[in-house]
């Protein structure tokens, strides 16, 4: 992971690989049509800076809530400040 690339997108990828899906899987439960769903979710796997909306439509397709998959820590769990 290069230091510009939001931490995010490294879980999001893991989920991905562990997930068995594949990339038109994955964009159909993201809500996408047959016809752009497999380009839509490679352009989303590339991105080093993710829109919160598409964060949103993985979050719900991979059934991981929005604040475990943006939380600051490896583990998904909040670290107390």
């Amino acid at each position: 992971m290069n230091d510009s690339e939001d931490p995010v997108m490294a879980r999001v990828r893991a989920w991905f690989e562990a997930s068995g899906l594949t990339l038109n899987d994955l964009g159909l439960k993201m809500g996408y049509s047959e016809e752009i769903a497999r380009k839509a979710v490679w352009q989303f796997l590339k991105s080093k800076d993710p829109r919160i909306g598409m964060l949103r439509k993985f979050s719900v397709a991979a059934n991981i809530p929005m604040d475990e998959l943006v939380s600051e820590t490896k583990t998904g769990k909040r670290t107390k400040k």
